[in-house]
């Protein structure tokens, strides 16, 4: 059956890109349901063809589908369909292929790994696959870490039970595939002083930006690298013109984590920083705290199935060099969390997501069909 999988693959590569470029070349930001919907519908329709029955989730604003099968524990493949870029980068920047590489927003980071996901399903559909069942879940918001809905607490739901999961993910130039994720907190905070002339009265003032200095120090240096714990203040405003004492200054900032049990300690932390005053006068504000990511923690399970996932590789002539920490994000974090093994970055590869540089390779996208194809043979044996 791997050969007839694998032959599908090479035989229906010009329809594996145009389905990359039509997923490209339609804007989905979140915010735009319109076109997040107008992926869906494509989506859903390549589902389909691969045998799967679907159905849209709205508490997690996302589409899920099934390709039945017997009693096992299922297979689940992961990923969104919602990008960065606004309404309009379509129209600016078309999916292009140039030489080996893929450009146009969010070619890497994820339509390719849809594309992925959604060629392998019908390759395995075309060669006569049955035995596990597999279960897709596509979420809509997943670059804006799911504010707005409950897709983490759905994620969780339907993941709970699962053998593994394989998430359709960027992936990386090296071959490496991911098995662990940092978590985030994005944080802004502002202290408010007392305004004063700096050469008339400046005893009278109350320094808003010295006051916010003090705290952006003790900020950085909670940051703990033997633990994996960072903190960075991104982002910084405050004062009017140089001869007056500011009375207003705010930051922005970013907190990174592997253990998702660390996360109340953080917090914690960082108000103990905020809460405590230098300055008699000054007052700091917490303006906002959003808990972004669950942190992919790197377990035994994740890395005994990034180690099936190699051997497959090897046994098919498809690199994969290493399972990696990363500090991105991602919604893995929530189906480890949910006691499902994973590995993820399972995608097309290339670099510079989130930027207009972001690229992908062309042929990745066919060998990581292959990839993920195999592996869902050889889970099926097992």
């Amino acid at each position: 059956m791997k050969e007839d999988v694998f032959a599908y693959i090479d035989d229906h590569k010009a329809q594996m890109m145009d389905l990359w470029q039509d997923l490209v070349n339609q804007d989905s930001p979140a915010s735009y349901r319109e076109g997040v919907d107008l992926v869906a519908k494509r989506v859903f329709k390549e589902l389909e063809e691969a045998g799967a029955s679907t159905r849209w989730d709205e508490e997690g604003k996302a589409l899920i589908a099934e390709i039945p099968g017997d009693s096992r524990a299922p297979v689940l493949l992961l990923g969104h369909m919602d990008t960065v870029f606004p309404v309009g980068e379509a129209a600016r920047r078309p999916f292009t292929v140039e030489g080996s590489r893929v450009t146009g927003p969010g070619a890497l980071d994820m339509k390719g790994g849809v594309a992925v996901m959604l060629s392998a399903l019908k390759a395995l559909h075309s060669a006569g696959f049955s035995g596990r069942l597999l279960k897709v879940i596509l979420v809509s918001d997943e670059e804006i870490a799911h504010n707005g809905s409950k897709a983490t607490v759905m994620l969780q739901r339907e993941a709970r039970g699962c053998a593994a999961c394989f998430n359709c993910e960027t992936g990386y130039e090296d071959n490496s595939l991911v098995i662990g994720r940092k978590g985030g907190v994005v944080f802004k905070a502002a202290v408010h002083g007392i305004a004063a002339h700096a050469g008339n009265n400046p005893r009278q003032g109350r320094s808003a930006i010295w006051e916010m200095a003090k705290k952006i120090d003790d900020i950085q240096n909670m940051t703990d690298w033997d633990k994996g714990i960072t903190f960075n203040v991104g982002t910084i405003k405050g004062g009017t013109v140089s001869n007056a004492i500011p009375d207003y200054c705010e930051v922005e900032g970013d907190i990174r984590f592997q253990d998702p049990d660390i996360s109340p300690f953080v917090k914690e932390e960082l108000f103990k920083v905020l809460n405590h005053t230098y300055m008699e006068g000054t007052k700091t504000e917490l303006l906002l705290y959003h808990e972004g990511m669950l942190p992919m923690k790197m377990t035994e399970e994740n890395r005994k199935l990034f180690e099936f996932v190699k051997k497959t590789g090897e046994e098919n002539g498809i690199p994969v060099s290493e399972g990696k920490l990363v500090g991105g994000g991602s919604d893995s974090g929530y189906v480890v969390y949910a006691g499902v093994p994973t590995v993820c970055a399972m995608g097309v590869k290339g670099r510079f997501n989130h930027t207009r540089d972001e690229y992908a390779l062309k042929d990745s996208l066919f060998e990581r069909a292959k990839l993920l194809g195999a592996v869902i043979l050889k889970m099926n044996e097992v």
